[in-house]
């Protein structure tokens, strides 16, 4: 079945200046232009459209989004058990903030007591599930499935205390590297305080620390584009290379 922009607009809940505009940038170009000057979609497109939805539900960007449906070794199939498996981990993220909820209003009416690790469940469980998303395949290669199955253990049994210093030190670290950097010195006192503190951050989540570890987490930190916006974006531009360079040379001393 075909369909002009107008229909397919209404089919799928976007606006026809979206499909024009996914049109100007080469994200989903029509089947064809009929001679009255109308955009027509067939099935292709439709299918096309669908990824596009499922992957904006993600919240990737769209230049993102073209480059993997453009790719050669594209399997829709893959895809969307993919998007099944993460749209699945969200609405466990949700339930668990809702059951929080739910027990957070329960305890104010007195009706149940309510213990500090619960008052902080669904939050520890929504990160455990978004860094599972962004970064559970790259970690367990690098580190072996039960290293961080203990890991995310830990961290779930963090007390109310504990989660909330570690949140605390790692916006602590941002703000100390920022200050290193302006030294350019991966061995000044600023980046040792900051290499120093990154090793005591990690100790909250790691079932065991080791110089060679945190030297490979650093590497990540260069290699992977997630964690280089998290620390460049906040400390400026080659933060996440300075903080690699100054883990080598701390640890290696």
């Amino acid at each position: 079945m075909e369909y002009t922009i107008k229909k397919l607009s209404q089919l799928a809940s976007v606006s026809s200046r979206t499909l024009r505009y996914y049109d100007s940038i080469n994200l989903l170009k029509p089947k064809r232009v009929n001679s009255s000057g109308y955009r027509i979609y067939g099935e292709e497109e439709i299918e096309r459209l669908q990824q596009i939805l499922f992957f904006r539900e993600l919240e990737l960007p769209l230049e993102e989004i073209k480059n993997i449906l453009d790719d050669d070794n594209f399997d829709s199939v893959t895809s969307l058990k993919n998007h099944r498996k993460q749209l699945l981990a969200k609405r466990q993220q949700l339930d668990q903030l809702l059951q929080t909820i739910d027990k957070t209003l329960a305890s104010k009416k007195g009706t149940i007591k309510m213990t500090d690790k619960e008052k902080f469940e669904g939050f520890k469980q929504k990160q455990l599930a978004e860094n599972e998303e962004k970064y559970g395949e790259e970690i367990r290669e690098r580190y072996g499935k039960e290293t961080v199955e203990k890991s995310n253990k830990k961290f779930a049994n963090l007390t109310e205390k504990q989660y909330n210093e570690m949140q605390e030190m790692a916006a602590d670290i941002l703000e100390k590297l920022k200050n290193a950097m302006k030294t350019q010195d991966i061995a000044g006192e600023e980046a040792v305080e900051v290499v120093e503190l990154h090793k005591k951050w990690l100790t909250y989540t790691w079932p065991s620390y080791s110089e060679e570890a945190q030297r490979g987490l650093s590497d990540m930190y260069v290699m992977d584009e997630r964690f280089r916006k998290y620390y460049d974006g906040p400390a400026g531009s080659g933060a996440a290379q300075f903080l690699r360079d100054a883990i080598y040379d701390y640890t290696q001393k």
